[in-house]
């Protein structure tokens, strides 16, 4: 009895959510944004306040003039989860993002976990940006708005509470609430406007930069750089030594300042958010994250080469980067150009983080795990109102009490996991049977997949015999995917992210000791590498899903996996104190998940008849409730 008890409470954390084909279904969202607004929508998210700043300091601290290879390595490593999101974004044109693709793959359990953690990396980072636009404009007027608060609500409560309630701030997202209220296109809209006038400035500065940029600037010496630092008085100019060159701190400035670069390119994930809001949801939303990730590309790469020709890399400002490389070359009238764009810039980032915010809220309420009052739509405006509200309001008061910079890295820890479970997700179905949810017509071969009964990949009742599944690693005995051939691919991967995540452990705690050649971290590290090319190539020997998609991730298994890899190796970089914040993030989590959204989960009502006799966690599955 008991054993029966804990494989149905096992059940129900690893349940699947089902989808209906899509003219079976109706959006309650409003159907209004095509390719040109999601493709600003995740322009804008991705290209925020960074682009002005973050060139300089990495330029100056980490990679001198090779920041451009810099860019160029965090965009390919960002590039690898973003055609995972395109994939998804075919396969799955709903609302929720990451969210709601682990909940169709993985289950439910690791479903609210992900949607649980994307809440707070929107919330952190709504209410970061705030705080950014409110100092950028104070800066503007001459401190007059910070002087004033400071005065009169001044808050000493250190490493808690800001030095004093940003009002400023807490207007400015309770502004753009009511905006995304108002209507999904009407946000498009003015995302738009911004996006554009961030564009048009930052073209602005990288075409003026290399016009008046000096190529020399790439190749300085090490007696250059001696030599002009000993000889300025500029406190600015006594950074870091490199060897001169156009890499002056090597290739492990390289890594190190592509590391810092990936989270530049952090927020294109908003695009998958509009599943229910896109016009043509199939094909804009792979096409939108691949269009809106290269142009983010071009523009950081732009602007970091326009900047380190203008100046040295020694010489760079770490606060004011571009300004003062225009008043370096005696263009100063150009700093108000850059505070323009900078505006823009937050205004569109800040849109782009509360955007997605509702819409996962939204999802994840709707289906059940989150109070249901939160899945209430607008009649007019079709917007999620609840979700957006609450969500607003929350950002809202963090952005007005707390600092938070040193929430940065925990809000980067939920947007990696998110990463990290699609490119798992993308990995284990495209290799399961009867996976049609592209919400396309079935093609033949899938309907005679159809006709074997599915089963989760965590069921225990074998299909075949043990000398079978033993050949079958290596020499699948069909090209279609069968139960048995979906289930070593689950298991497979799941090994895999286990071997993944020691690796980056050890290199990421120990990366001298490993390559200067330690005996046992060397050893280790070696057989992990085996280990891991031996588990990929079981899965690349499995037959592939035959479904015609818009998008499919290319070179599977390899893709996938390297995503997973560069995701954890930045996830342990992260402090123990870091992690400790986001256990206690997701301690509240459970509670809600198992207080509320386990007894009140939409599939948790829909299948209670058969609770006791189902082997599957999908709904409307051929063979469901067989064992």
């Amino acid at each position: 009895m008991l054993r029966q008890c804990v494989r149905q409470f096992v059940q129900k954390l690893v349940r699947r959510r089902p989808l209906e084909p899509i003219e079976e279904s109706e959006s309650r969202l409003s159907r209004c944004l095509n390719t040109l607004d999601l493709v600003a929508l995740g322009v804008g998210s991705t290209l925020g306040a960074g682009v002005y700043i973050l060139a300089g300091e990495v330029a100056r601290e980490k990679a001198g003039p090779a920041i451009v290879i810099c860019f160029l390595v965090a965009a390919l490593s960002s590039m690898l989860s973003g055609i995972c999101y395109a994939e998804f974004g075919a396969r799955v044109p709903g609302s929720g993002s990451a969210y709601l693709y682990s909940y169709v793959t993985v289950g439910q359990l690791c479903a609210f976990i992900t949607g649980w953690n994307l809440i707070l990396s929107y919330v952190i980072g709504t209410a970061s940006v705030s705080r950014a636009w409110s100092s950028a404009f104070d800066s503007l007027i001459g401190g007059h708005i910070s002087q004033a608060l400071q005065g009169t609500f001044s808050l000493n409560v250190p490493h808690f509470l800001a030095k004093y309630p940003d009002f400023f701030a807490l207007g400015l997202v309770l502004l753009l609430t009511g905006l995304l209220v108002v209507g999904a296109g009407e946000s498009a809209l003015v995302n738009k406007v911004f996006t554009g006038l961030n564009l048009l400035v930052l073209s602005f500065l990288i075409i003026s930069g290399i016009i008046k940029g000096d190529p020399h600037n790439w190749k300085l010496t090490e007696e250059d750089y001696k030599s002009n630092v000993s000889g300025s008085n500029d406190s600015s100019s006594s950074g870091p030594l490199g060897a001169g060159g156009f890499m002056p701190f090597g290739f492990d400035g390289i890594f190190k300042g592509a590391a810092t670069c990936f989270y530049a390119f952090v927020g294109f994930d908003v695009i998958a958010t509009t599943g229910e809001e896109a016009q043509n949801p199939q094909r804009s939303i792979p096409l939108s994250i691949v269009i809106s990730l290269f142009i983010c590309f071009l523009a950081y790469f732009g602007v970091s080469a326009a900047l380190t020709l203008m100046v040295p890399y020694y010489q760079i400002h770490s606060e004011s980067p571009l300004p003062q490389a225009f008043l370096h070359i005696g263009w100063d009238p150009a700093r108000y150009v850059v505070a323009v764009g900078t505006l823009c810039a937050l205004t569109s980032s800040l849109l782009g983080s509360m955007f997605p915010m509702p819409r996962v809220i939204y999802a994840m309420a709707d289906d059940g795990l989150l109070f249901r009052g939160l899945a209430c739509i607008h009649a007019r405006t079709h917007t999620p109102v609840m979700a957006t509200l609450s969500s607003g309001i929350l950002a809202g008061v963090m952005a007005l009490f707390f600092e938070l910079r040193d929430l940065v890295d925990l809000m980067s820890i939920g947007t990696l996991l998110a990463y990290s479970l699609v490119a798992f997700s993308v990995l284990v179905l495209r290799y399961q049977p009867g996976k049609n949810l592209s919400k396309t017509k079935k093609t033949e071969k899938e309907t005679e997949m159809q006709s074997v009964a599915e089963a989760s990949p965590l069921d225990t009742e074998p299909e075949v015999g043990n000398s079978k599944i033993l050949k079958s690693l290596c020499h699948p005995t069909s090209t279609i995917p069968s139960r048995t051939s979906g289930q070593i691919v689950y298991g497979c991967a799941l090994l895999l992210v286990l071997l993944l995540t020691i690796l980056s452990l050890i290199l990421a705690q120990w990366p001298s000791q490993v390559f200067s050649g330690d005996p046992v971290l060397t050893a280790v590290t070696v057989l992990l590498l085996l280990l891991i090319t031996g588990v990929t190539v079981i899965i690349w020997r499995q037959p592939q899903s035959p479904t015609a998609l818009h998008f499919r991730v290319p070179a599977l298994p390899v893709l996938p996996l390297v995503s997973i890899f560069v995701n954890i190796y930045l996830m342990m970089q992260m402090t123990s104190g870091t992690w400790a914040q986001f256990g206690v993030w997701n301690v509240i989590g459970f509670i809600i998940y198992f207080g509320y959204g386990i007894r009140h989960s939409l599939e948790n009502s829909e299948q209670q008849p058969a609770a006791s006799t189902s082997q599957t966690f999908d709904k409307n599955t051929p063979g469901a409730g067989s064992s």
